[in-house]
């Protein structure tokens, strides 16, 4: 098994985040490039412009065949009002000796542990577009209480061990994928893994492209990593990729209105907290799970952070 080197809580590898200061490429040569190798990171239903009608289609198809396709399926009420929990993982393997950051490693074991203590704690895993159509148009979640179990940065273990774990359970997850930064060489996954875990069912959302710090981009570059992007990923693999996730948590006032003008339903933080349909949808909460975290802790450490105020109108990091 390839040394899978994790970057700090909520970033990327220190390579993709040096990419805004190259020099201005064309873009056809930057998306000539984003097709020829894919590499993925981070803690995604409106069109874009262009075709995303038709790919809507195509990727309503793929996404209801998963196990959660019966609470997608069912009628719509009034809007759902209860807050929902994001988790945020990132390595579901042990930590290599002398990795800089070990606590972003969950090993296997404890990650089997804690998703069967969620669900015999009454949890079920359900996708963040059944979360926006719960708030926004009253289709159930199902029975029990629903949690979103997102994987930041693209490592092959969410597809080797997280997948294996949550297809017992009949769960699913939320990959946030971004097109450079974890190549397969260094525990990346690879485009058919990616391709595996739509077919399972898991919701393919994104963090851009090259996991930058979206608060110091020119309007062109930040155009790039939020709608071009997700553009890439919608032709590539015929999802909606209807959620963004902010690089290492970063955002102002810009990153949110290019969010908004991509065509994103809504965008997720780090922040700690429940995310609920009353705040704005373009900063909602998650909670990471950080390794040695046990079953009963994580339980813990769901339900009290329920009570936690909103997000900030930004967030530059701690």
């Amino acid at each position: 098994m390839h040394s899978e080197t994790p970057p700090r809580c909520g970033q990327g590898p220190r390579r993709a985040r040096d990419r805004r200061r190259a020099p201005r490429v064309g873009l056809a040569a930057l998306i000539g490039a984003a097709s020829v190798a894919l590499a993925v990171g981070c803690g995604s239903s409106a069109h874009p412009a262009g075709s995303a009608g038709s790919t809507q289609s195509s990727a309503h198809a793929v996404t209801q065949s998963g196990p959660a396709s019966a609470t997608a399926a069912g009628h719509g009420g009034p809007p759902g009002h209860e807050p929902i929990p994001i988790l945020m993982y990132h390595v579901i393997a042990s930590p290599p000796p002398g990795a800089p950051f070990p606590g972003l490693y969950v090993v296997p074991s404890e990650f089997a542990e804690q998703m069967h203590a969620l669900k015999n704690a009454g949890w079920h895993a359900v996708r963040m577009d059944q979360v926006a159509a719960y708030w926004g148009r009253g289709i159930q979640l199902g029975p029990g209480k629903p949690i979103v179990l997102t994987f930041d940065n693209g490592y092959r273990s969410q597809y080797t061990q997280a997948l294996p774990v949550l297809r017992q359970l009949g769960w699913v997850g939320d990959e946030n994928i971004q097109l450079s930064g974890l190549p397969p060489s260094q525990g990346g996954l690879t485009t058919e893994q990616v391709r595996g875990l739509i077919a399972a069912g898991w919701e393919l959302d994104t963090q851009g492209y090259s996991h930058a710090d979206l608060i110091r981009l020119s309007p062109g570059e930040l155009h790039y990593q939020v709608a071009t992007t997700r553009r890439i990923l919608q032709q590539r693999y015929r999802v909606p990729v209807n959620w963004f996730c902010y690089p290492s948590g970063h955002y102002d006032a810009s990153v949110i209105a290019e969010v908004k003008a991509a065509g994103y339903v809504g965008s997720t933080t780090v922040v700690p907290g429940w995310a609920a349909p009353g705040e704005d949808r373009y900063r909602l909460h998650r909670l990471r799970v950080l390794g040695g975290t046990g079953p009963q802790a994580l339980l813990s450490l769901i339900a009290g952070s329920r009570g936690d105020g909103p997000a900030p109108p930004a967030y530059g990091g701690a």
